[in-house]
């Protein structure tokens, strides 16, 4: 039975190294995954989902105004899904999510997508919200703060190093811009009480 799997966490916890091992693990079975990856991410390259740790596969991208529904019924058209995988799923918009719960009712296509719970504000982001609400199955891949706790928040930082407490909620980046922190020193870091 196909579900809707959303594994979230902070900066820096690996999710593209899980999602790029498991589409391996279908591919090494003689299995066809497919992975998807928003077209404004193209830190890896254009159509390339990468990890901080080297691994690195092709990717179909989509774009704000993409039917993730339609794109999924082609490509299985094309040759048979037996997965779908969502790299940096909070790219989506809230429609995209019910289009991949879509993809998994209707067309029986396993769909994994992975991403970040919050912005760098402390505010979900509106695929993520969607995915919590619409997920078979929710799981926390975590990392840890500079302290040893739990990081469960991000902070953006400025070329300087400051933390950022405003701007647009999706900004791409990577190590240069982007740390995580455990609750504690993430308020710390932005004065928030």
């Amino acid at each position: 039975m196909a579900k809707l799997h959303f594994y979230y966490a902070t900066m820096n916890a690996g999710k593209s190294t899980l999602l790029l091992q498991a589409a391996y693990n279908y591919r090494e079975r003689g299995m066809h995954a497919v992975i998807l990856l928003a077209e404004l991410d193209d830190r890896g390259g254009k159509g390339v989902v990468s990890s901080r740790i080297g691994l690195k596969a092709e990717a179909v991208t989509f774009g704000q105004d993409t039917d993730l529904f339609e794109c999924a019924g082609a490509l299985d058209q094309e040759r048979k899904i037996d997965c779908l995988f969502v790299d940096e799923a909070h790219f989506a918009t809230a429609e995209h999510a019910w289009q991949l719960a879509r993809v998994v009712d209707e067309l029986k296509i396993p769909v994994m997508a992975y991403g970040l719970r919050s912005d760098f504000m402390g505010r979900l982001f509106p695929a993520s919200a969607e995915l919590f609400v619409l997920a078979d199955e929710i799981r926390e891949v975590r990392t840890i703060c500079h302290c040893g706790r739990k990081a469960t928040m991000v902070v953006r930082l400025d070329q300087a190093g400051n933390a950022l407490l405003e701007g647009p909620q999706i900004e791409v980046g990577g190590n240069d811009r982007y740390v995580s922190y455990c609750r504690l020193h993430w308020k710390e870091k932005t004065g928030r009480r």
